[in-house]
């Protein structure tokens, strides 16, 4: 992940998916918080709207984010949250939450560390029929659907602004390879192709053509959900 999190396709849309979401809400010298801030490229991205701290469990993606120069950083679980109540302006978990056994103890984490008017941005991993060795080896607990990740982000008190489908253009290339995966067999395994850097370049492309649509419209379906929601004021 520390190897590819700057330049692969993937990790590099859903960053920018991140940063529009965030720029469109008007943050600017807030507090953030990186809930499975991995090994650090979001959370130096995020930099740009004010201080931002940064979670995770595993103590050597942790250390992978201090070769970073990041310093902010706690060892952590998403259901016990070592921050202060109402202290933060934005919570970012972008593909953490379905790790997590219990996500609604997550959610409520998230909502009591929020500010009141805080914003929760979430993204995670979408439809039980994609589930395959590769969640396996992720250690996924579970896929979401925009309905269900609506009903946990609901259930923690917290107010849907958006709930849309991403990967959209690209969700039968995530189908296809998700059914060979499926037929092939063997031990979980959680590396992702070596793809040459021109078919890189495309989906890239792909990707900023559906940023472009994302910013109006919530997509029908796809490979991730994105949640935007609010802690009532």
């Amino acid at each position: 992940m520390y190897e590819l999190e700057d330049t692969y396709w993937w990790f590099v849309a859903r960053r920018e998916l991140a940063l529009s979401i965030l720029r469109r809400a008007g943050l600017s010298g807030a507090t953030l918080l990186d809930v499975g801030c991995g090994t650090g490229a979001g959370q130096s991205a995020f930099a740009e709207f004010g201080t931002v701290f940064g979670v995770d469990f595993s103590q050597e993606a942790l250390e992978f984010s201090g070769s970073r120069g990041l310093s902010l950083l706690s060892k952590a679980n998403a259901e016990v949250l070592p921050v202060q109540s109402s202290s933060v302006d934005a919570v970012v978990t972008l593909d953490t939450i379905e790790h997590v056994a219990d996500d609604e103890a997550a959610l409520r984490e998230i909502a009591r560390v929020l500010k009141p008017g805080g914003l929760l941005l979430m993204n995670v991993p979408a439809f039980m029929f994609l589930w395959g060795p590769h969640d396996v080896a992720l250690m996924h607990q579970r896929r979401y659907t925009t309905a269900s990740a609506r009903k946990a982000v609901l259930g923690a008190g917290l107010e849907i602004e958006r709930a849309t489908y991403s990967v959209f253009l690209l969700f039968p290339l995530v189908l296809a390879a998700r059914v060979v995966s499926k037929l092939k067999g063997g031990e979980p395994s959680a590396k992702l192709p070596d793809l040459p850097r021109w078919f890189q370049s495309f989906l890239g492309w792909v990707m900023r053509v559906e940023l472009a649509l994302i910013r109006s419209v919530n997509l029908p379906w796809g490979s991730s959900v994105v949640i935007v929601a609010r802690k009532p004021k």
